[in-house]
């Protein structure tokens, strides 16, 4: 991964259970993830290896080009990136986004929540397996703190 990429934090998003998330400017981040934000499924959302779910800014605007009803937060994503190459991101890479250090953990699975995103509720279309670098990545939390949108996103 090119750590000179100029990426940013294009977007945080939180909610209080469900999706879409809505837009906030600032969050502070700790080990489970964003203060503010809740899940409503705990057994397959959230804790330490799943604190924070990550998307691409790029892949949504494709995925709009493709007629689907996307934008940032719809699809569950805490932190919406512009500026990184998507699909060189793997497990075990490291991101500092802005005073957060966190490592990808694993590609989240989609689910029909998300289904409304879709033109044909086909939700699989962000799933590793079949479309591989159009995932959300999920991270683990090492070192907590506060990120803002327009923070500088580096991956080592």
């Amino acid at each position: 991964m090119n750590s000179q990429q100029k990426a940013i934090v294009y977007q945080i998003n939180v909610s209080s259970g469900g999706v879409p998330k809505r837009a906030v400017d600032s969050a502070i981040v700790n080990e489970l993830g964003i203060v503010t934000d809740s899940q409503n499924d705990t057994r397959h959302h959230g804790g330490p290896d799943r604190a924070l779910v990550i998307y691409s800014w790029e892949l949504i605007e494709a995925l709009k080009k493709e007629g689907h009803h996307i934008s940032p937060g719809s699809i569950g994503e805490n932190v919406t990136i512009k500026g990184l190459d998507w699909a060189g991101l793997q497990p075990g890479d490291t991101l500092q986004i802005g005073q957060v250090l966190a490592e990808v953990t694993r590609f989240a699975t989609p689910c029909r929540k998300i289904g409304a995103s879709f033109f044909d509720q086909n939700f699989n279309r962000v799933g590793q397996k079949l479309h591989p670098g159009w995932s959300r990545l999920c991270l683990k939390i090492l070192q907590p703190g506060l990120i803002k949108v327009g923070d500088k996103v580096v991956c080592d």
